[in-house]
């Protein structure tokens, strides 16, 4: 799998259609070739302690923003014809099911992977499979883990060394 786009959502609350940040990294021939990055006005309206706590969103952030159906529009030009991919691609894939479902959009049936499983599987010595993690094994240092566009960049890395690069090898970045 050469060509691929990496997602990863931030959500505003416990409820998977609460979406207010997506980062969007495709790959084409093995090689990142755009990024994309929105805030979005969650549905519902409103912000957990805990999300919060984990990606630093507000309402103060997002107020001024678009709705995911408008945000859409904007990525599924990019991501057309390509599977996703996502560091627990079970995650990504309830938030994207539940926000189409919300705006009563048309789900296309992606095609998801997830490079959690795979770094299990090819990486099982590992202290642990979280994204900051498997990233900076795989040579990626995180600036800002969860923040949507990091955390789609981090997971495209690690995508590449797993579906891409041969074994020996060595990822510049």
């Amino acid at each position: 799998m050469r060509d691929f786009a990496a997602i990863d959502f931030e959500t505003a609350n416990q409820n998977g259609s609460s979406v207010c940040a997506v980062g969007v990294v495709v790959v084409r021939d093995g090689e990142i070739t755009d990024k994309f990055y929105r805030l979005i006005q969650p549905e519902p309206n409103y912000y957990t302690y805990w999300n919060t706590k984990c990606h630093g969103l507000t309402a103060n952030d997002t107020d001024g923003s678009p709705v995911f159906s408008k945000v859409w529009k904007d990525i599924a030009p990019l991501i057309k014809g390509l599977p996703l991919i996502a560091h627990n691609s079970r995650f990504d894939e309830r938030c994207l099911k539940a926000v189409f479902k919300t705006y009563n959009m048309d789900y296309p049936d992606y095609d998801f992977h997830c490079t959690l499983k795979e770094s299990r599987k090819k990486y099982p010595d590992l202290e642990n499979h979280q994204l900051h993690t498997v990233s900076r094994y795989c040579g990626y240092e995180m600036r800002n883990h969860h923040e949507a566009l990091d955390d789609a960049y981090a997971c495209a890395i690690i995508a590449i060394k797993l579906f891409v690069i041969p074994e020996n090898y060595k990822l510049e970045l």
